[in-house]
């Protein structure tokens, strides 16, 4: 397996007190595999996420991406995971406007040490966004900012992918595309990809679907 989390657990304080938002995680998800995680809002799907992707510490628990536990590891050592390990790409796009597109999808992939301009350009052709190389973000729509995002992350050809609504910004006939464009690349580049979702028409379309009820994974 690629991702394993063991009896994971969350909270957040509130000025009403410690609450908790994941309460004993397994989950399991192997290479070239995709997983749906759905859930009603504030079931912990986002927290998952961050977690596994190195953005946030557990409170108890293992998170183990290939091999390696990173609830070990201290912010310098979260900090190289997500540069060297893991992708994320969430509904806001995070692109840098002083870059143009190709640059913008080129970025995450040069810091890894993977740059791979003709890997980076079928991506592009293949997400739709092969003529806009040149253009930079302030110049394109939601729609195709949200492609130049999905196409930086897989750029770098990321052991793990870890998507939060990662369509919610287009149309229903352009986020099935993307979709299936999404699983289709990481399945060929290898990558285990989990996807948080609220749609079970999306989520249909993913290997495996798993949900979270009150911090906990559904029987």
């Amino acid at each position: 397996m690629l991702l394993t989390l063991s009896n994971v657990s969350k909270s957040y304080r509130t000025v009403e007190g410690s609450v908790a938002v994941l309460k004993g995680i397994d989950l399991s998800v192997d290479a070239g595999e995709s997983v749906a995680l759905t859930g009603e809002s504030g079931s912990g799907k986002s927290t998952l996420l961050h977690l596994s992707g190195g953005l946030d510490g557990a409170d108890g628990g293992s998170i183990v991406v290939d091999g390696r536990d990173i609830t070990a590891l201290d912010e310098a050592g979260r900090a190289h995971y997500r540069r060297e390990v893991v992708g994320l790409i969430f509904q806001q796009f995070n692109l840098i406007p002083s870059l143009d597109v190709a640059d913008n999808i080129a970025f995450h992939a040069k810091l890894a040490g993977r740059h791979d301009a003709t890997w980076e350009r079928e991506l592009a052709k293949t997400l739709g966004i092969g003529t806009l190389l040149n253009r930079y973000p302030e110049q394109l729509s939601g729609g195709q900012q949200q492609r130049v995002a999905i196409a930086r992350t897989l750029a770098a050809r990321p052991a793990l992918v870890l998507a939060d609504e990662p369509t919610g910004n287009l149309d229903e006939a352009t986020s099935e595309i993307v979709l299936d464009l999404m699983i289709s690349l990481s399945r060929s580049a290898g990558s285990a990809l989990l996807l948080v979702t609220h749609s079970s028409r999306m989520a249909e379309k993913l290997d495996r679907r798993v949900i979270l009820r009150g911090g906990k994974i559904a029987a």
